[in-house]
């Protein structure tokens, strides 16, 4: 049967009344407006229907959980349970018997057996949270239960056949906890078959106005308002804020104004931008945390403008699908101006190599 993928633009996905009981569920919505965002989706949707491990890379807040929703939804899994854990939600002494279950009598206060989060993904999709926050020791006993495709439970000694494939996610270095000694190599390979790295929201700022107005809507709605919208002003404090909390903080500062504002139309004063996201504003604010050096900021002011009389010409003239075509041809003036190299093409995009590869492949160039 050919799949259909997912519509990319804006894809939805809400909660089934049974997952409530399954801790750190927080994902809603999958925005991916920004080049960025969507550079991913062709790695997303080719991975998805394998089993193979996928490991989600990004800040708190960035929407890993709801990619991992997305490869589940596009699976042969898709009509399986899709189980999602937070490690960092329980406490070393019993987030083994959480994972893996337990039988009567295993420990104190274990009155009747119980099963893991693992048995209860069979069949589907377990997406474990925060994976560098496992002990060591149940590091050892995840990497065995990934290679036997079996688990037993705390307490018992006849093993479990699974039927489970694994989504993990981090928001930490990983290759730089192994070198620490935090985690275990064979297992961080084990994990990395396909990692897919999310930026933050301040490194895909095309993402924040639809992802605001889908916020707007879902919140308006439950509200019953007759008419909620975003003025002038506060779309451009919502473009120009750093969002040091990702998605989640844009979600809560959506939900909050929607709370405060008069006759529905939401003002900069309605979001309440904390000061940790405060930047310069406009183009300078998308390289909050990019590691841009000093000579390259010294130098944003003229570029902005330059930029900027550009693109207002090119908005005044109606071109159709200007942000694809202004992207296409950027990667295309980058990969000639450098040779078809493609670290120095990605280099100067201030991309991955493997974004610009999907751009490449996109563009029909590779």
């Amino acid at each position: 049967m050919e799949r259909k993928p997912l519509d990319l633009a804006r894809t939805v996905l809400s909660l089934d009344p049974d997952d409530t009981a399954i801790p750190a569920i927080r994902a809603r919505a999958f925005v991916f407006s920004d080049p960025r965002s969507r550079a991913l989706v062709p790695l997303v949707e080719r991975a998805a229907p394998s089993d193979a491990t996928v490991l989600v890379i990004g800040e708190t807040g960035t929407g890993k959980e709801l990619v991992a929703r997305y490869v589940h939804a596009l699976s042969d899994r898709s009509k399986g349970p899709f189980v999602a854990v937070n490690c960092g939600a329980f406490s070393e002494t019993m987030i083994e018997a959480e994972l893996f279950g337990h039988e009567r009598g295993a420990f104190t206060g274990a009155t009747e057996s119980r099963a893991g989060w693992f048995e209860a993904a069979n069949g589907g999709t377990l997406f474990l949270d925060e994976i560098g926050d496992l002990p060591l020791g149940l590091q050892v006993k995840l990497l065995r239960v990934l290679q036997e495709r079996e688990v037993v439970r705390v307490g018992a000694r006849k093993p479990i056949p699974l039927d489970v494939r694994l989504i993990a996610a981090t928001n930490i270095d990983l290759a730089k906890a192994v070198s620490a000694g935090r985690f275990r190599e064979d297992l961080f390979y084990r994990l990395q078959v396909v990692p897919i790295p999310i930026l933050p929201l301040r490194e895909r700022r095309a993402d924040i106005l639809p992802l605001a107005r889908h916020f707007l809507e879902l919140y308006g709605s439950r509200m019953s308002a007759a008419r909620l919208d975003l003025s002038p002003a506060a779309e451009e404090a919502l473009f120009a804020y750093g969002w040091p909390g990702n998605i989640r903080e844009l979600e809560n500062a959506i939900h909050r104004a929607t709370l405060t504002c008069h006759d529905g139309l939401i003002e900069p004063a309605d979001l309440a931008l904390g000061p940790l996201g405060l930047t310069g504003g406009g183009l300078a604010a998308a390289s909050v945390g990019r590691g841009d050096g000093p000579g390259e900021a010294a130098g944003a002011p003229g570029l902005e403008e330059e930029l900027a009389a550009v693109m207002n010409r090119l908005l005044a003239e109606g071109h159709d699908a200007l942000l694809d075509r202004t992207v296409e041809h950027l990667v295309r003036l980058a990969y000639q101006r450098h040779n078809g190299n493609q670290i120095r093409t990605a280099a100067a995009l201030g991309i991955t190599r493997n974004v610009l590869r999907t751009y490449l492949k996109n563009f029909g160039m590779l």
